[in-house]
C-alpha cells in the first residue's frame, strides 16, 4: 500500500482509491500500480478499503493472484489530490475492463442519505430499481452504467431489480439501511440464470 507514513501523507497531495472485483468466473487478482502491488488476492464480489495514493498517473495492472507473468489487463489511471474513486474490474473472464468511478461526488442533502445504482452484471438487460409498491428510483440502467445519487430518508428499504419497463422482478434486496449524511452505491453483480447468481452489494462511499 502507498503512503503508510503519516509524515508523507501530510506532505504529499493524496487521492483515495478502492478496488472492487465484479467479474464472474474470473480468478482472484493482485492489483499493481506502476508495478507496485497495492492489493493482494482480491476475490470476486469483494472490495478493498480506500487506499491513500499520491497524486499522479498510474498504470494499473491486474494479475492472477500470486503470479506476475503477464497481466490480465492494464490501464491508465489519474489520481488527483483529494479525489475519491472506485476502480471496478467488470465484464467476463475473456473480456475484462477497468472502470474508474468517482465516489461521493455530489452535494449532500442535510439529514438525508445519498444512494445510487451501478449495473455490473454482464448478462443482465437494462433494469429499473424500484420499491415493492412499484415506485421507480432508477430507470432503464444498462450494463456498465451508473446513476447519479438521489437523496432518500434514512430508513430500512427493500429494493427490487426489474427488467426495464416491466414488472418482472429478477432480484429482491431486503434490509437496505442507508444512514443520514452518508453516500452509498448499490452494485448489481453476478449472472442472470447462471453461477454466480445475480446479487447486490450495498457499499458505503467516501472516506
Amino acid at each position: 500500500m502507498y503512503a503508510n507514513n503519516k509524515y508523507n501523507q501530510r506532505q504529499m497531495p493524496m487521492g483515495y482509491v478502492r478496488v472492487i472485483h465484479t467479474v464472474p468466473g474470473a480468478p482472484n487478482v493482485d492489483v499493481y500500480a506502476n508495478d507496485k502491488k497495492i492489493v493482494s488476492n482480491l476475490a470476486y464480489g469483494k472490495y478493498t478499503d480506500y487506499l491513500s495514493i499520491p497524486e499522479g498517473k498510474y498504470k494499473i495492472s491486474l494479475y492472477p493472484a500470486g503470479k506476475k507473468d503477464s497481466p490480465i489487463l492494464s490501464d491508465m489511471l489519474t489520481v488527483n489530490n483529494d479525489s475519491v474513486m472506485t476502480i471496478a474490474a467488470l465484464g467476463n473472464p475473456d473480456d475484462i475492463e477497468l472502470c474508474s468511478i468517482a465516489d461521493a461526488n455530489e452535494t449532500r442533502k442535510p439529514d438525508k442519505a445519498m444512494i445510487r445504482f451501478i449495473h455490473l452484471s454482464p448478462n443482465a438487460p437494462a433494469v429499473d430499481i424500484t420499491l415493492p409498491d412499484g415506485t421507480v428510483l432508477f430507470n432503464n440502467v444498462p450494463f456498465a452504467h451508473l446513476t447519479n445519487y438521489i437523496d432518500v430518508m434514512p430508513m430500512n428499504y427493500t429494493l427490487q431489480v426489474r427488467v426495464a419497463g416491466t414488472d418482472n422482478v429478477v432480484l429482491t434486496v431486503p434490509n437496505v439501511k442507508p444512514e443520514a449524511n452518508k453516500f452509498y452505491s448499490v452494485y448489481a453483480i453476478g449472472l442472470v440464470g447462471d453461477t454466480p447468481a445475480l446479487q447486490a452489494l450495498f457499499v458505503q462511499d467516501g472516506r
